[in-house]
């Protein structure tokens, strides 16, 4: 019998994919939400990171000692992973995770480090532990091919459970990129490279963005992150965003740069892949209006994907071509996200319709009543809605 351990037994589940009567009235056309917020440690970081580590005890052995460096739901997942797999677990947070983030993770079982005061310093300090330790696996939140097959299993699913098998369009957040590279992998499967893929970050979290812009056009970009050459990928620049991380409130989309691997498929992918940032009050918005809707609780970093539901306007502009038909069907990935309260929310709700961040992401005056968004290098003015 196979063991639990070995990578062809998944550990994630298959979640459902809900039809939203409420989201298609709003934007017009039949919209599905693929709910990642139901895995065990409520993100879809879960299928990437379960089938790293059971490829680690597979591997290494059940001596393995897994180290993760995490804003909150990689590490949720190394730690849900860790303890099934019976295997030691290390998360390395920063300063600013959150006490909930910790107490679940001590749960679970997983030894919690606090280093330094964002993510990259907690990452460094990871690293210096696992080179000490003999028994030690770094495991990463993003960036490893390994991660991208596991969460391209979610494309597997959507196929089997889409009335029609394939969508128009398919809707994600982006942080680091590890799920855009994980749902560019899973089309590949699937032959469905022709599928529009639309992304989306906050902009003081924007540096896929900002990179695909840099790497795309060779020229300026809305944002302020600095350019830096990647050494895993020659020929790929990536935008550096760690000045702007601590001017939004998702932070869990807050890698300071993506990885260059995911920005090398986008780049590279037969089908359009856009990449759109948008102010947190957006996201604000649509997470409270998400909740009310459909009685579900996500971070920012997943809400900030759904912006696009809940704003006809920004949705009609993402798909304005002479060249391609307004798309029939649209999938949301609904990536989750434990770091969500009742509280927050009802804080949510009474900070979204305030005013926005204006002069440092270089983007001119607002209009009034509009929302600034920034779409493949372009300026839109979107009107509240």
């Amino acid at each position: 019998m196979t063991s639990v351990s070995e990578p062809s037994q998944p550990l994630w589940i298959e979640t459902p994919l809900l039809y939203s009567s409420h989201i298609s009235s709003i934007i017009g056309c039949s919209a599905y939400l693929k709910l990642e917020n139901l895995q065990p440690s409520h993100s879809f970081k879960y299928r990437g990171v379960t089938l790293f580590i059971q490829h680690c005890k597979h591997t290494h052995g059940p001596s393995v000692h897994c180290i993760i460096a995490s804003g909150g739901n990689a590490g949720l997942a190394a730690a849900c992973a860790a303890r099934r797999l019976a295997v030691r677990c290390t998360v390395y947070l920063p300063a600013t995770a959150s006490p909930r983030v910790v107490a679940y993770l001590e749960k679970e079982e997983a030894h919690v480090v606090i280093a330094g005061a964002i993510y990259a310093e907690a990452l460094a300090e990871a690293r210096k532990a696992a080179e000490e330790d003999e028994k030690a696996v770094m495991v990463p939140a993003y960036d490893d091919p390994l991660l991208w097959e596991g969460h391209s299993s979610m494309v597997a699913e959507i196929a089997g459970q889409l009335p029609g098998g394939k969508p128009d369009a398919i809707i994600c957040s982006v942080g680091g990129g590890g799920l855009l590279a994980g749902i560019i992998v899973g089309c590949k499967k699937a032959g469905w490279d022709d599928v529009p893929l639309v992304t989306l970050e906050t902009h003081g979290t924007s540096c896929f963005r900002q990179s695909m812009d840099i790497n795309a056009r060779k020229s300026g970009s809305f944002g302020t992150g600095q350019a830096v050459p990647s050494t895993a990928h020659p020929g790929i620049t990536l935008a550096n965003v760690q000045s702007t991380l601590h001017l939004s409130k998702a932070s869990c989309l807050g890698a300071s740069t993506p990885s260059a691997g995911a920005v090398k498929l986008a780049l590279e992918r037969q089908g359009p892949v856009r990449s759109l940032s948008v102010p947190d009050g957006m996201s604000m918005d649509a997470c409270c209006r998400f909740a009310e809707d459909h009685k579900l609780l996500v971070e920012l970093a997943c809400s900030t994907a759904l912006t696009p539901a809940y704003s006809p306007s920004l949705f009609s502009k993402i798909f304005d071509s002479p060249t391609a038909p307004r798309p029939k069907t649209v999938v949301f990935i609904v990536c989750g996200g434990f770091n969500i309260s009742l509280d927050e929310i009802a804080e949510y709700k009474r900070t979204a319709k305030e005013k926005e961040e204006k002069a440092w992401y270089g983007y001119g005056t607002r209009k009034e009543g509009c929302w600034d968004v920034v779409c493949d290098g372009q300026l839109w003015d979107v009107p509240r809605e």
